[in-house]
């Protein structure tokens, strides 16, 4: 670290000494300034001719020596479990416990879950208490340790402060995942399971029925007698408004007064959601670890004891071997690595589709590379995050689709669609008349008042 933080600041050249270099070099006189210096070490040595000079390549011979016999104290700098194989994979067996112990959750073998851990605003906010912060902070703190370990040049506390500044925007909007901003009608401030949006008129409200009415009206504090249009006309009245916007005489003798455990739960509710930004950007961070966890898992479930077994015995020699599998692999096409760090071959490159690149709209223009993950993407979080911010569900008649405005159109189209095979009573509701004969209800009811059946 401290070699780092000294390259750092170099690269910074706060004292401006590395510009001033650099443009002494790069200037028109670059010759003038080379054979100056060559002068000065001409100079140097004159002066001083019995001076000992070691050779730099000592200083890498000894560092190489440490690096092949390192003392107690380097062996101990860094400590990793078997699970994680000396930082190449995660170990989170540990909180897929906790996860299938809390209280309302799925349970999930442990390749689900690792495909699915950091999916935490698919979990309602009513199921986050107590047990379920304390796990996401148990997580939080692994996550933290192990990138500490596997990339300690990076700035966490960099990081963490862009975390919370894009939190405190998005929160404030009510744009962060998992955690919508409440709306501010009456009634859905008041907690009622009845939404106003969806009717223009007293008259569709006046089609759910006196209890209906009553229950929303009571959710409310109004007064819920009357006949079924005064409550219909008294409960429409409310849409789009505060509860101090409404005439008190519309209100029972005890109006709804706000408590302090509103605030508590608001500041509840925000502490933990920013611990779950912490952790999604943590899991950004650790994409590739989390990539090749999920196939080592794969690849370990599919074998038997004896592949496991010579396996270990494997990787056991080639620790003991001396060769230069650690070199970069060569990989002039920028090729993926295969599960052995190597690139695959090209024919399999293009066999996979690999060479072509689908954008989507919906993802944020997120670009994905091969049919395959395009395909598999529609299923996964940011897919269903981008359909829940259109207010759209992420269904099968969705597919390949993209474009925001395909989807937005396609909805409406099956809106209305639905609109039209709904059972409409007037027209399809048959009656039979005096004389045997069938009609609906609307032709009976006329028939009915005029006095013919």
């Amino acid at each position: 670290m401290e070699c780092a933080t000294e390259l750092k600041d170099l690269y910074e050249d706060k004292d401006g000494l590395r510009k001033e270099e650099v443009q002494a070099l790069s200037g028109p006189n670059e010759f003038a300034e080379f054979y100056s210096r060559l002068k000065n070490l001409k100079e140097f040595h004159r002066t001083h001719p019995n001076e000992i000079s070691v050779p730099m390549s000592t200083e890498f011979e000894e560092l190489d020596k440490a690096r092949e016999k390192p003392s107690d104290d380097m062996q101990t700098l860094i400590d990793f479990t078997d699970e994680e194989g000396y930082g190449k994979y995660l170990d989170l067996h540990e909180f897929h416990n906790m996860f299938i112990n809390l209280k309302g959750m799925d349970k999930i073998d442990y390749i689900s879950y690792l495909s699915t851990f950091d999916q935490l605003f698919d979990i309602p906010k009513d199921r986050k208490n107590a047990a379920y912060k304390e796990y996401v902070l148990s997580m939080l703190e692994y996550l933290q340790l192990y990138t500490q370990k596997v990339k300690p040049l990076l700035d966490l506390h960099e990081e963490m402060e862009t975390v919370h500044k894009d939190f405190d925007e998005q929160w404030k909007d009510g744009n962060f995942p998992g955690w919508p901003k409440e709306a501010t009608g009456a009634l859905i401030r008041a907690g009622a399971h009845l939404d106003l949006s969806a009717f223009s008129s007293w008259e569709e409200l006046a089609s759910l029925g006196l209890d209906r009415l009553k229950s929303a009206l009571m959710a409310l504090g109004l007064k819920c007698g009357g006949t079924l249009e005064e409550r219909a006309q008294r409960l429409f009245m409310t849409k789009g408004k505060h509860l101090r916007e409404l005439d008190p005489s519309m209100f029972t003798k005890t109006k709804p007064s706000k408590t302090s455990s509103k605030s508590r739960d608001a500041e509840r509710q925000k502490e933990i959601a920013i611990f779950e930004a912490q952790l999604y950007r943590f899991v950004e961070i650790l994409s590739e670890q989390r990539a090749a966890t999920r196939e080592n898992v794969q690849r370990k479930q599919a074998r038997t004891g004896e592949e496991r077994e010579e396996s270990d015995e494997e990787h056991f020699s080639e620790d003991d071997s001396d060769d230069d599998d650690d070199d970069v692999p060569y990989n002039p096409k920028n090729l993926p690595l295969g599960w052995d760090g190597k690139p695959i071959p090209y024919w399999l490159y293009k066999l996979h589709g690999l060479n072509i690149n689908y954008n989507c709209e919906i993802c944020g223009n997120y670009t994905y590379r091969g049919p395959k993950a395009f395909q598999r993407h529609f299923a996964e979080w940011r897919h269903a995050h981008g359909m829940r911010c259109l207010g759209i569900p992420n269904t099968a008649h969705f597919a390949n689709v993209t474009n925001i405005e395909d989807a937005v159109a396609l909805w409406q189209k099956i809106k209305s669609n639905k609109e039209d095979e709904r059972w409409k009573p007037d027209l399809e509701e048959e009656y039979e008349d005096s004389a045997g004969n069938v009609v609906n209800k609307k032709i009976y009811d006329d028939l009915k008042r005029q006095g013919l059946l």
